[in-house]
């Protein structure tokens, strides 16, 4: 059995801890009558399955392929009376979609979507010994009412729509804390002169606490600080000396613990980290430490052929990043999935950028519905994700097509993006990548899958003679005077392994692997030398199923010769127009 064991949340680390990755009792409830039966009394479910594996994935060991909705866990704990003198959580790091949790045949309480961690405090439902665990995980995702990213809505997989994912898809555990305890700590350091704005929140207000901290850069401490803590949350800055930056290849990453003191007892201790750099915007130039930076990314869509939305192991998902690298991307966009926290633990070591992304996929963008449902969800990925120095940019819609010939409701959009930037107003947002951008976007991105290069180039071209290419002009506009990106190209079919009546890809694919190598080179040259245009991103790193356009195949086996990936990557580093 494939464990997931490893710690799932680096950015915050307590040594008390148990994973509960790992055997499950399973049943699938296809009916979705088990709460009406208590399925939550049952003393055995019919099944099992592995644990963080959803049940459509082989490493379950279910690998049920049809709509699933409502799917049913359980499993027992033995817990010591030492753990039980403080407060117990259970963390799960992502659930598709509404997830109940029973302890002990009581029921503790809901979290509703699919894409954000979240917990429970058991404490109060927890005894010495022996408890049992039921999870219920109900998922409609043909309802149009919840966000499902690429998930498939008909039975079969099909162009960019892939297998589904039903209920635990990342790794659940219990944490052990104090009565009191640091729920978090925002980290803000975005001031290249050394200022670091510390935002602790405690677990509930206590007089006379303090939060001291330790900050260390390769071992050495550099600032060692006392704060009275004055609230539930409280504001503390912290001057740093000769501030090394965290930079696009270069992860220079402080290391900084936290200890709680209540009464002058040290009652809860946090290792965390972070990382010093900022990010603005320059007319059509995005800065990262006051210098042009070129995003030269790879759209990585987060699939795996056993794991589906889970990667198998805490080593692929580094490889991901790995074989990115190695081709001479400096980035990635993650495209409509929340990504767990373990990747982007990697792309903080890695200097490697990011852009986060919501699976806004699935709704139905011509309801105010759509509003309520997605908001409260992005903003808690949002939360979770603060203190990445990896991320530099938020985008929580992925073309938003109308529906049955009603228009997006421009609205929500906008709503979206205001909330985004009040909550976090370090990074740039775009408000909907590709279309239909609305009068509010920090970057006017486009999506141009054109495949002649000859045409291609001269859209580019025409750039400078201030002609922009504008998909959709009736809907949208871009007024020259902010940053313009290409989110999306390529996107070239390539696949000799299977037969292309099943594959897919975008235009007409190339007779011959050279073919495609010219192709992908001509494209990416055309969009580096306009001089108005601050990034690529690429389609795509693996290929996904059926979609068959990825730089390597879904397994992560090469698709070219080394010669052919170096002349991807001697094209990727080529000097941007745009770059200083």
């Amino acid at each position: 059995m494939i464990m997931r064991d490893e710690y799932p949340r680096p950015s915050f680390v307590r040594d008390k801890w148990q994973c509960l990755n790992g055997e499950w009792e399973f049943y699938n409830d296809l009916c979705a009558s088990g709460d009406d039966r208590k399925v939550y009394n049952a003393e055995r479910l019919e099944s099992t399955i592995n644990v963080p594996f959803c049940p459509e994935s082989e490493l379950s060991g279910i690998h049920f392929l049809d709509f699933m909705p409502s799917v049913w866990y359980a499993r027992n704990i033995s817990l010591k009376k030492e753990q039980l003198n403080g407060r117990v959580l259970l963390h799960i790091g992502a659930s598709d979609y509404k997830t109940v949790l029973y302890v002990n045949a009581k029921r503790v309480g809901q979290h509703i979507g699919g894409y954000t961690s979240f917990s429970f405090d058991i404490s109060e439902y927890l005894k010495e010994g022996e408890n049992r665990l039921v999870i219920n995980v109900l998922d409609d995702l043909r309802s149009g009412k919840q966000p499902c990213g690429k998930q498939s809505r008909k039975f079969y997989s099909h162009t960019c729509d892939y297998t589904r994912t039903t209920g635990i898809w990342q790794t659940v555990w219990l944490e052990f804390v104090p009565k009191i305890y640091l729920k978090k700590v925002d980290v803000t350091a975005t001031d290249l002169n050394g200022t670091v704005i510390l935002r602790p929140t405690l677990s509930r207000y206590v007089a006379n606490a303090y939060l001291k901290t330790v900050i260390n850069f390769e071992g050495k401490i550099v600032s060692e600080r006392d704060f009275p803590l004055s609230g539930e949350t409280s504001i503390c800055a912290v001057m740093l000396s000769e501030p090394k930056l965290w930079n696009v290849g270069e992860p220079n990453l402080y290391d900084i613990e936290y200890t709680l003191y209540v009464d002058s007892q040290p009652i809860d201790n946090v290792k965390s980290y972070f990382g010093i750099r900022r990010i603005d915007i320059d007319g059509y130039k995005v800065l990262i430490n006051g210098k042009s930076v070129f995003q030269r990314l790879i759209l990585d869509q987060g699939f795996y052929p056993d794991g589906i939305y889970t990667a198998p192991s805490d080593e692929a998902l580094k490889r991901d990043i790995e074989l990115s690298m190695n081709l001479g991307f400096n980035g990635a966009r993650l495209h409509q999935k929340v990504f767990e926290e373990r990747y982007l633990y990697h792309a903080d070591k890695a200097g490697y950028l990011v852009w986060g992304e919501f699976p806004d996929w699935g709704m139905d963008i011509t309801s105010l519905d759509a509003l309520h449902e997605m908001l409260p969800q992005w903003l808690d990925s949002i939360e979770r994700d603060y203190n990445h120095p990896c991320i530099i940019g938020w985008c929580p819609h992925n073309e938003t097509w109308d529906l049955d010939r009603r228009a997006q409701i421009d609205s929500n959009i906008s709503v979206i993006y205001k909330a985004t930037k009040r909550v976090d107003p370090t990074r740039p947002v775009i408000d909907t990548s590709g279309f239909y951008h609305t009068e509010k976007t920090d970057i006017f991105d486009v999506h141009d899958y054109e495949q002649e290069v000859d045409v291609f180039k001269a859209k580019m071209q025409a750039h400078a003679k201030g002609k922009y290419y504008i998909p959709f002009p009736d809907r949208q506009s871009y007024d020259g005077k902010s940053p313009y990106m290409v989110s999306e190209y390529g996107g070239i079919k390539w696949n000799n392994k299977r037969d292309d009546k099943v594959s897919w890809g975008y235009g007409n694919g190339p007779e011959t692997a050279d073919e495609l190598i010219a192709r992908y080179c001509g494209l990416t040259q055309a969009i580096l030398s306009a001089n108005n245009i601050c990034g690529f991103c690429y389609t795509q790193l693996t290929d996904v199923e059926q979609e068959a356009n990825g730089l390597y195949y879904y397994d992560r086996s090469p698709k070219f010769s080394e010669e052919q990936y170096g002349l991807i990557r001697k094209t990727n580093t080529l000097k941007a127009a745009i770059e200083e």
